[in-house]
């Protein structure tokens, strides 16, 4: 019995859904530990460049939102546009499958990551409205729930277009983030960086 679910015998397919599973569910658990464990707002000093802040993002990245703070059908508008790259994101890597040795591995890689990342916040805006009763808001409208945070040196008088690299507090990274939007980052810095002649 034991002998047919040797990993020799998963298709790359099946391989990519364990890994999107197993990277969600650390996500998750990363984010319900934060949850269950500090209070909103609340810093944990891991390192000097490294905190831990519990905060909820209503929005998408770096907390921007749209229409007004708040509002109802900018969550539900993001949540289906959270739905549709997803969609898109699964299309894309069961087509990078069918090309075969034809595409490097890094690349599925790098795209895995990418779609565990995108499911990963989607978690939060189906059911976190639904589930964690501070936010109460109900489906696809939760809040991302949002802990690490790299204080990593002061940047005064920082350039319009990088401001929103710079929190509040004058340290760069200023940004709060999470275990899935890391995935996200450090996927498309990769494939940037290391696969650009394929996307070429």
């Amino acid at each position: 019995m034991f002998k047919s679910l040797k990993c020799s015998r998963l298709t790359m397919g099946h391989k990519i859904v364990i890994w999107t599973i197993l990277l969600v569910a650390l996500d998750q658990v990363v984010k319900i530990l934060v949850h269950t464990n500090m209070q909103l707002h609340e810093t944990v000093e891991v390192f000097p460049w490294f905190n831990l802040q519990y905060i909820e993002n209503p929005g998408f990245a770096f907390g921007m939102e749209l229409g007004s703070s708040g509002a109802v059908w900018g969550k539900v508008v993001l949540s289906l546009f959270r739905l549709v790259m997803i969609g898109a994101l699964i299309y894309g890597i069961r087509y990078l499958l069918k090309r075969g040795n034809a595409v490097p591995k890094g690349v599925i890689v790098g795209a895995v990551f990418i779609l565990a990342g995108a499911i990963g916040n989607m978690v939060d805006c189906a059911f976190y409205g639904l589930f964690i009763e501070e936010q109460n808001t109900g489906f696809l409208t939760g809040n991302v729930i949002d802990m690490i945070h790299l204080p990593l040196f002061k940047w005064e008088n920082a350039p319009d277009f990088l401001s929103f690299l710079v929190g509040s507090d004058g340290y760069f990274f200023g940004a709060i983030f999470n275990v899935a939007d890391a995935y996200i980052t450090c996927a498309v810095i990769y494939l940037l960086l290391f696969q650009y002649k394929f996307f070429k």
